[in-house]
């Protein structure tokens, strides 16, 4: 993938005064993808979130809580991206902040500027479309539930930096926007889950809930400084690798830890602890995605989830909380990772796959037992 030299923002605190959120720091950086995050080894090493403002429940904060002030930008595919949307769901908070989901097929964002590819919105009038090697489908130029840009008429998620005036990025997924300040609050996953548990508890539905209680933050920081590396990234570790070497390292750490997140989800009931956290939603997205895709796809075949009753039962639990399985799309999750990376599946092929959607509307036995 050929690229451009250009400024990035970087990964920095949280900004502190309202002039800070439109004057990123910037580095001599490449528009790129995450295929394009390689260390000298060929191990996939990504690139930190650029924004990192928060939303706070004071009124006199930088980026107050208000009801409909912010909006969510996320793609089905994405699990950092449904991190944000299960959040939002369990929390109760659908009428409090909208959301836009993007097409899940990458498609060229400037194809007479450069080659990036990325996150483009959905086009009722659109053709059909292909991958952006001109392979595979016909792909409907909108899937259900996708939707064009509501404010600025944007065709790409990489247009809407640009409004932010980040204009050569990695243009990822999840942005929360604020629509008075016309600007990008955050586009750090993890950053906006805790906004969303703690920040707009004036407005959820469910605001009891506490997904990052202080009785457990120990127990949850702990899980999360594992799982992330080596089970949330650890896929992605796994996929992307560009020699042998690092993918053998990555698949020994995942199943690894893969085997002992099945050794605790049978001795209790929750990753962190007995209670549903922000540790769950954030091993969740990953767990859903795995059979169908990580295994194929990312050649992570050492393990299933399918076959790992403490794990297809704990899965199971989730998904059929309120509100989650709406959050669940599975056809647009393999249509991204199919269809989206030319380079590891020329013709954009989609397996068929084991219908693991189906697994999880079973009843599953936790109530009497964590098997």
């Amino acid at each position: 993938m050929s690229k451009t030299a250009s400024p990035i923002l970087t990964a920095s605190l949280p900004r502190n005064s309202a002039s800070d959120a439109s004057k990123p720091v910037t580095n001599t950086f490449f528009a790129q993808t995450a295929l394009d995050e390689s260390g000298d080894k060929g191990e996939f090493k990504r690139v930190d979130a650029s924004w990192r403002n928060w939303v706070k429940k004071e009124p006199d904060a930088q980026f107050p809580a208000e009801k409909d002030r912010y909006h969510l930008f996320v793609a089905y595919a994405c699990p950092w991206a449904h991190r944000t949307l299960m959040t939002r769901a369990v929390k109760g908070l659908d009428d409090t902040i909208a959301a836009t989901v993007v097409h899940p097929i990458w498609q060229k964002t400037k194809p007479d500027q450069d080659e990036h590819s990325g996150w483009v919105f959905g086009n009722a009038e659109g053709e059909m479309l292909t991958n952006t090697e001109g392979n595979g489908g016909p792909f409907p130029s909108i899937f259900p539930h996708n939707e064009p840009e509501p404010f600025f008429g944007s065709q790409s998620i990489r247009e809407l930096y640009e409004k932010a005036g980040d204009t050569d990025g990695k243009y990822s997924v999840p942005i929360l926007w604020d629509k008075k300040r016309n600007t990008i609050v955050s586009n750090e996953s993890s950053e906006i889950i805790r906004m969303l548990n703690s920040e707009f508890n004036d407005f959820a539905k469910n605001p009891d809930l506490d997904l990052y209680p202080i009785e457990m933050h120990v127990a949850i920081d702990k899980v999360n400084s594992w799982v992330y590396p080596t089970i949330n990234n650890g896929v992605y570790r796994c996929g992307f690798a560009k020699s042998q070497e690092a993918y053998d390292t990555a698949i020994t750490e995942l199943t690894e830890s893969f085997d002992r997140i099945a050794d605790i989800l049978q001795k209790q009931r929750f990753i962190a602890g007995n209670k549903f956290s922000e540790a769950d939603i954030r091993l969740f997205v990953t767990l859903v995605r795995f059979d169908e895709v990580y295994t194929v796809y990312f050649k992570t075949n050492t393990r299933s989830v399918a076959h790992t009753p403490s794990i297809l039962n704990y899965c199971r639990e989730i998904y059929q909380m309120p509100g989650v399985k709406d959050t669940v799309n599975m056809e647009q999750i393999k249509a991204h990772y199919y269809c989206s990376h030319p380079i590891l599946n020329h013709f954009s092929i989609v397996p068929r796959g084991p219908d693991f959607v189906d697994l999880l509307e079973q009843p599953h036995n936790r109530n009497n037992s964590l098997n």
